[in-house]
């Protein structure tokens, strides 16, 4: 019998304050029933095991970082969409470590079709559509920025950027900058079966 007072939504919820408290990887079912103080078995009518909490950790953190991303793209291009759209995650990483962990975890393609996931990729691009680049340079550029996004995010809440000058924040804004200047002169595809 399911205890009242506890639905799936609740306890994905808390599932997510206790990644960010105690890390992603360490969020189980039975961390979760300790928080709540219930037998474990008790959590089973809401959730499937720790993979399926994870997995729907996961989809909330998606979610979250997607609408953050949108509203703060709305009415914006060019540097500003860039500016705006880093910020978001770098803000989300820093507020929320261990969504942001959940945010990368790994989905079956079925449940990644029907996530936020595909909101992220679909605003990627249309920041990219402001520089104009064509495919497949658009997706080399999603690529790119991801990578930088998340590689400097990650470097910085390990503590990389804290030990040397100048601070983070003048090298984020450098970054963002040598990103916006990159996209704006993007050589044209060249067909590599050409020469």
């Amino acid at each position: 019998m399911a205890r009242a007072g506890l639905t799936t939504q609740r306890l994905v919820r808390a599932g997510a304050e206790l990644a960010d408290e105690v890390g992603f990887d360490q969020v189980t079912v039975s961390a979760l029933a300790r928080r709540f103080d219930v037998k474990v078995a008790s959590l089973y009518s809401h959730l499937k095991s720790s993979q399926d909490l994870r997995t729907r950790i996961a989809l909330l953190a998606l979610e979250e970082l997607a609408d953050r991303a949108a509203e703060a793209l709305a009415g914006r291009a060019g540097r500003d969409a860039l500016t705006a759209f880093a910020n978001v995650y770098r803000d989300y990483a820093r507020e929320h470590p261990g969504r942001y962990a959940a945010a990368r975890f790994r989905l079956d393609p079925e449940t990644a079709a029907v996530s936020a996931g595909g909101r992220h990729a679909q605003m990627t691009r249309a920041i990219l559509r402001g520089y104009d680049l064509r495919e497949p340079d658009q997706t080399h550029a999603v690529r790119l920025l991801g990578s930088v996004f998340h590689g400097y995010v990650s470097l910085e809440a390990a503590g990389g950027f804290s030990h040397s000058a100048p601070d983070s924040e003048e090298s984020w804004e450098w970054i963002l900058d040598r990103l916006d200047a990159l996209l704006r002169n993007w050589p044209a595809h060249a067909d590599p079966r050409i020469s």
